[in-house]
């Protein structure tokens, strides 16, 4: 058994040589799913609180507490805007979940959500120096049925603590009727971000594949797999860019998003897809085949695969064909496979595969610009000048058919989003402070830079100790055993 680099840097070549493409790409999923519980085990967690200001002697505790703090409270009472300068409100983002749409693993109980919504927090932290509370709420009523309605006022009741709130793993219907009575009600912004980040990373995405591709948004063909909180948002975002709803077809586990479709008008909840399937799919097609026939583009968030897309569908496909399989943890149509039908762009959202499509490289940024901004909603408008900043700053450091969005590593990337975010904000006349461009980028660019550093610095200190290798070393050696248990 080879010994695995515990940068995790070269994770393909510590598995046997003679696994096929298919089984390491297996093995990788189940190496990164053990080696999550054993690290979650080991460190309890991976998100904690801690202090802002200095204590150089007892008589501070006076000044950060009581008495002195009572002059906080007053001053709040009297001015309300008074919490973003005298607490860490501006700057703290609640990730509220009911965890009945969590990866791709369904309706885990609330506590189930627990690990991914650190995960959003941990992210916020190290990439937006943001703060983050992970809070997992039962949605259900007395029936037992999870009820959109206790969501939203949990969240209006609790909103005066927070600069921004972002919905995370609520199952559909239910996400479309929280984001959007909560967007327009709240004095915070409220974001989807299953819906609204995903959408937005996908656009940038999807605008740079079609510049390698030489082809045009409003020309080409598309296809969704997938009618979910994602690809709903999706699809209306490439139309508010310019993709033709006419060229446009939808499915779901149902089939296609026609006007013969009676559950979707028939059930107000579902009006997001009610709509589409009044204004895309003209000729009625009903057939997958049909549909991905010549089409330039197939959009997936549905079913976990690797066995959801047949690979047959790519090969009848246009010219250049671009494919974004976007289900987690296993994408519906693993990259190599995609690339051997003929594709000529494949994107996931998995970092182990090129073309990271996912939502972390949206979400830090975009929210940092509007609570910088101080703004009161995050418009469409501020989704999309997030895809283009995304895309303007792959394309200035050079895109290519494996490389065509940033990737969370790169530079000053979050800053430069949320400065384009916090711009468009002040422009849609949503933002309460106005700053410009430079003075967006470098706040933001200060506080990420501060959270690193001091996220270097408990490492440095062995507070953060390192994970022990015997343990990233087990989890390979099982991950290794149960592709050999299973032979694929």
């Amino acid at each position: 058994m080879k010994k695995i680099d515990p940068g995790l840097d070269d994770i393909d070549r510590s598995f046997p040589g003679e696994f096929t493409p298919a089984q390491i790409a297996r093995g990788k999923t189940l190496f990164y799913q053990r080696l999550s519980e054993t690290g979650h085990r080991f460190y309890q967690g991976k998100i904690q609180i801690l202090p802002k200001v200095p204590i150089s002697g007892f008589n501070w505790f006076n000044v950060w507490y009581t008495p002195g703090v009572s002059r906080v409270s007053t001053a709040i009472r009297d001015d309300n805007t008074e919490s973003f300068a005298l607490s860490n409100r501006g700057n703290l983002v609640a990730v509220v979940s009911d965890s009945t749409r969590v990866l791709g693993d369904g309706d885990v109980t609330p506590a189930g959500g627990i690990g991914v919504m650190e995960g959003k927090a941990f992210l916020m932290k190290y990439l937006g120096g943001i703060d983050a509370l992970p809070l997992c709420m039962d949605s259900r009523n007395g029936a037992g049925v999870n009820d959109p309605e206790i969501i939203i006022d949990f969240v209006r009741r609790i909103q005066h603590s927070f600069g921004a709130v972002n919905l995370e793993d609520i199952s559909q219907p239910n996400c479309y009727r929280v984001l959007d009575a909560l967007r327009e009600t709240c004095l915070i912004p409220v974001w989807h971000d299953d819906a609204q980040g995903t959408a937005s990373v996908l656009l940038a995405g999807l605008l740079n594949a079609l510049e390698l591709a030489g082809k045009k948004l409003p020309e080409v063909r598309i296809v969704y797999l997938g009618a979910g909180a994602a690809n709903t948002t999706c699809c209306r975002l490439n139309i508010i860019c310019g993709a033709d709803p006419l060229k446009t077809v939808i499915f779901d586990k149902d089939g296609a998003l026609t006007l013969n479709r009676t559950d979707f008008r028939d059930h107000p909840a579902f009006y997001q897809q009610w709509r589409l399937c009044r204004e895309t799919n003209p000729e009625g097609i009903v057939k997958i085949e049909a549909a991905v026939k010549n089409a330039d583009v197939l959009i997936a968030f549905s079913k976990p695969g690797p066995d959801t897309i047949d690979p047959r569908w790519i090969r009848i496909m246009a010219e250049k064909p671009i494919v974004f399989a976007g289900a987690n943890p296993i994408p519906e149509i693993y990259p190599y496979a995609a690339r051997e039908a003929g594709a000529y762009i494949v994107a996931t959202g998995r970092g182990d595969f090129p073309n990271q499509l996912n939502n972390s490289i949206g979400f830090p940024g975009i929210l940092k610009g509007a609570l910088l901004v101080r703004a009161r909603k995050i418009t469409d408008s501020m989704a999309i000048a997030a895809a283009h900043s995304l895309a303007g700053y792959a394309r200035r450091r050079g895109i290519s058919v494996d490389n065509i969005v940033p990737n969370m590593t790169e530079p000053d990337l979050f800053a430069h989003e949320a400065a384009d975010v916090g711009i468009q904000a002040i422009l849609d006349g949503v933002a309460q402070t106005s700053m410009t461009r430079d003075e967006i980028f470098l706040k933001a660019r200060v506080d990420i830079e501060t959270a690193r550093k001091a996220h270097e610095l408990l490492i440095r200190h062995n507070i953060i100790p390192a994970l022990p290798e015997a343990i990233i070393q087990e989890a390979l050696e099982w991950a290794v055993g149960e592709i050999r248990k299973t032979g694929k």
